[in-house]
């Protein structure tokens, strides 16, 4: 039998339960960057308008998901270049999507197809450098291990819009933050708020771990809290690092124990058959959250669309032969992705506008590429690889016009033929519905002005209804 450790000066018991040093902790200096709570806080107030109530939800499609077998079937191509699905009718006349997508069907009034995307980049870390800041890496890494020279878009809304008035934060990463980019010289206080896989069944948020199972009065005592803080502080902060000031350390602790931000991540709190509807899995739980936050203020949150489930049945979209090791037709791992798809983005849409948040919520489905308009055969199995220079974009809501496919490509989907657009144009889409003028400039690390978008504007077809 273990004997149970001495309690310490600072781990004395108080309301219910001890505050642990390693919990306040974590309460001073939740890790972002390595930066503390009040820090970020601090930063971010003084950056820009906190009162902006426009949010994106980006459903980063990771691997880059082929345009032959979603948006774009190419069904009178000739064999080994037509997609493997059957394209079905939408509501939409003229508007065909993949058969494993018929609840995009139903609501395709809702959504407009960008079927014209392109760039040059067919490397997955690049590619999504490109895709998520809108700038072309200097130099590029076949390994696919590169970081990015500059942030991507969610740095840039941390940036200018700063904490809401709910102590919500303004970028949030579900589960995971995108390994590529970094905020660079905009500061690691603006990096995203991960919250970790919500389709766990004893998922919290990292700032709800902290106080669960306290008794409230430890949450009320502000003043005891505080106290301890500022103990903690004396202890083990010698460089001052840890605080900046009553006003902002009070934020974080607001942040910390607010019930509106509690709230906001705790898709549990959802009725039963909504979380139903969305799916008992990665993509549905994902989404369900997202739109949560997006209610709740939080600017731009980026849904990692990567695998719906672990295991061996399940890849995310690089449908190379053997993607992730796995043999055979990359059909047989695509098709069950599709239907958590195909559910998980169809009930966010639905929810968007049946909650009529669709003018002020923008949802944007997109991957770092297309895939190769011919298929890939050998003794391994059959796949597409990486092709950037034609991709589809799936956007919802934002109170723009939908219910269109924008842009075509030729025959086989290699290359764009009407309307060419390029990722920094979807990405002036999603900063014009933030409010936020992408030819602002920020000073880089050598104190040049570096603009947000250097290139790009608004798809016009696009354009508000």
């Amino acid at each position: 039998m273990t004997r149970a450790k001495p309690t310490s000066s600072s781990e004395r018991r108080h309301c219910g339960g001890p505050v642990a040093r390693r919990e306040l902790l974590k309460l001073g200096a939740l890790a972002v960057g390595g930066l503390s709570l009040p820090q970020i806080l601090q930063a971010r107030e003084a950056s820009g308008n906190a009162s902006a109530d426009t949010s994106v939800i980006l459903l980063y499609m990771h691997g880059g998901p082929s345009q032959l077998e979603t948006y774009d079937l190419k069904p009178d191509a000739p064999s080994g270049y037509r997609s493997i699905y059957r394209p079905i009718p939408t509501v939409v006349p003229g508007m065909d999507v993949c058969e494993h997508l018929p609840l995009h069907a139903k609501l395709a009034d809702k959504f407009s197809l960008v079927r014209s995307l392109n760039h040059d980049v067919g490397i997955h870390s690049d590619g999504g450098i490109v895709v998520l800041t809108g700038k072309r890496p200097s130099k590029l890494d076949p390994t696919s291990q590169s970081k990015s020279e500059h942030p991507d878009i969610g740095h840039i809304v941390s940036r200018v819009r700063g904490l809401n008035a709910d102590a919500i934060p303004p970028y949030v990463a579900i589960p995971q933050k995108p390994y590529m980019t970094l905020p660079t010289y905009l500061g690691s206080h603006h990096a995203a708020f991960e919250t970790g896989e919500p389709s766990n069944p004893n998922y919290a948020p990292p700032q709800m771990s902290v106080v669960a199972g306290r008794d409230p009065r430890w949450i009320d005592d502000r003043r005891t809290l505080l106290r301890h803080f500022d103990r903690l502080r004396a202890d083990v902060d010698q460089n001052g690092t840890m605080g900046t000031g009553d006003r902002f350390r009070d934020l974080a602790f607001q942040m910390l124990t607010s019930t509106k931000v509690a709230d906001a991540f705790d898709v549990r709190k959802e009725d039963p058959r909504v979380r139903e509807r969305y799916g008992d899995n990665f993509f549905g739980q994902g989404c369900l959250l997202a739109r949560r936050l997006a209610e709740a203020g939080a600017g731009i949150i980026n849904v990692y669309i990567n695998t719906p489930k672990s295991g061996l049945d399940f890849t995310n979209w690089d449908d190379h032969i053997l993607n992730a090791g796995r043999p055979g037709h990359f059909g047989i791992y695509m098709t069950p992705r599709l239907a958590f798809y195909d559910q998980a983005v169809s009930a966010l849409i639905e929810d968007i506008y049946a909650r009529g948040i669709d003018r002020r919520v923008l949802v944007v489905a997109v991957g770092e590429f297309g895939r190769t308009p011919r298929i890939s055969q050998n003794a391994s199995g059959a796949g597409r690889d990486h092709w950037p220079q034609a991709y589809t974009a799936l956007v919802a809501g934002g109170g723009l016009r939908c219910g269109q496919t924008v842009g075509a490509t030729n025959s086989k989907s290699e290359y764009p033929t009407e309307k060419p657009y390029t990722p920094q144009d979807l990405l002036a889409v999603m900063y014009r519905h933030l409010r936020i003028d992408p030819h602002q400039p920020f000073n880089d690390f050598g104190g040049r002005p570096i603009a947000i978008l250097q290139e790009g504007r608004p798809i016009p077809e696009l354009d508000f209804a």
